[in-house]
Order: structure tokens, then C-alpha cells, then sequence
């Protein structure tokens, strides 16, 4: 278990990351919930849980590990989605539970793949989570797939290059009324907390680029808020 403030992000020491991936554990040190959202926990309740925002060198350089959820889930059926969930019993932390489901969703060994920050704790009101992203370098990459096509339905790592193009990137809006970010990638649209969250990372890194916020994707009807 880390000591940690879980309002604050904190980079763990020790970790030999590439010069690509530094700027992102350096700007994850200090950075407070507010910078990342609007939506952060209450004092009290909410249900713990961890994502896994794994950053490797594909065929197509850097890239960030996705998941497509099933489409016939009870809750946010065929939404795109990092790789986590909730904290089970016997874990020992958000680092714990967000290795344990990756591999639950995607058979990824965990023993290529080194933590090095974990961002402040976020809320996702809809369904009462509150989440500790784990920002980790993949270093030794292992296959990954659809290990339980009961949650999962696809599994994709996503070009760094792709999430900064600012011609895949947009705004969408709920049939609620909600708008949020939104990005074009790998067949999937990205929406939601996972949205936000990679964006977040993006600023963070110093990775974003300009892009035009006017641009507005409808959601069909349905579709369940993130």
C-alpha cells in the first residue's frame, strides 16, 4: 500500500522510464483533481476502484492500452474504456486491482509492466466510483486479447499519434444534453470519463495540439453517461 493524499498525484521512485515517457511522470507529481476535472469524490462513500493507463512503443511508436467493453453488458455496454474496475478484497491497492484486471480483461502480464504515478482520485458520478488512474510504462510488452469476451469485446493499443491528431479529436454530446470530449480512434469513439481522462494525460505530457472545440458528435439514443 502507498501512503499517499489521494486528492494529489505522486510518481514512484525508482522506475527507469524512457526519455519520451519522463515529462509525463514529472508532470503527474503534484497534480490536484481539479486540473484533471470537475467531478471529484465526495468526503465520504463511493466505491473504490482503479484504471490502468498503460503507455508503450508499438509498431507505430507510443501508444496507450484500450478496451472495447462487451455489448451486451448490464452497464456501458460496447463503451470504449481503459483497462480496470473495481477494488476486490484482496487487493492490496488501486496499483493491485488495476494489474489484476488488465489481465482479467486482456491476459497482460503484469510482470512487463512498471508503475510510475498515480494520478488523484476521480469521480464518476453515475455509477458512484471513485477511481485511482495508474499511470504505467510498458516495458517488456506481452500479447494482449479478449481474455473474457463477457466484459470485453475488443482490445486495442492505440497510437499516441492517433489521440493527438486534432482531426480525431471533438466534442460529444449526450442525448441528456451533456458535452464532453470525444476522440475518433482505432474504429472506437472515445467518450466519457475515459475521454476526459486521456486528454487530461495529453496536457499533462505537453502532448496536445490544437484543435477545433466547435466540431460536436451526437451520441445515438442509449447510450449510458460515463
Amino acid at each position: 500500500m502507498i501512503d499517499r493524499d489521494p486528492n494529489v498525484g505522486v510518481t514512484l521512485a525508482g522506475v527507469d522510464l524512457p526519455e519520451w515517457l519522463q515529462p509525463v511522470a514529472d508532470a503527474a507529481a503534484g497534480v490536484k483533481g481539479s486540473d484533471l476535472t470537475r467531478f471529484l469524490p465526495p468526503p465520504t462513500g463511493g466505491r473504490p476502484s482503479a484504471v490502468l493507463m498503460l503507455l508503450g512503443e508499438g509498431a507505430q511508436g507510443p501508444d496507450l492500452l484500450l478496451i472495447e467493453r462487451a455489448h451486451d453488458m448490464r452497464s456501458h455496454a460496447g463503451q470504449p474504456a481503459l483497462p480496470g474496475g473495481a477494488l476486490d478484497p484482496g487487493d492490496t491497492g488501486p496499483i493491485d486491482a488495476a494489474l489484476r484486471e488488465a489481465h482479467e480483461e486482456t491476459a497482460l502480464d503484469p510482470a512487463g509492466v512498471e508503475p510510475f504515478a498515480l494520478l488523484p482520485d476521480l469521480w464518476v458520478p453515475v455509477s458512484d466510483f471513485v477511481v485511482t488512474p495508474v499511470l504505467a510504462w510498458w516495458r517488456d510488452p506481452s500479447p494482449v486479447r479478449v481474455a473474457d469476451p463477457t466484459e470485453v469485446a475488443s482490445v486495442h493499443r492505440v497510437p499516441i499519434a492517433q489521440l493527438v491528431d486534432p482531426a480525431r479529436r471533438m466534442r460529444v454530446r449526450h442525448p441528456s444534453g451533456y458535452v464532453g470530449l470525444g476522440f475518433d480512434v482505432a474504429g472506437l469513439l472515445v467518450w466519457g470519463f475515459t475521454a476526459g481522462l486521456i486528454s487530461g494525460l495529453l496536457d499533462l505530457a505537453g502532448w496536445s495540439r490544437p484543435w477545433d472545440p466547435d466540431r460536436i458528435v451526437d451520441l445515438p439514443a442509449g447510450e449510458e453517461l460515463t
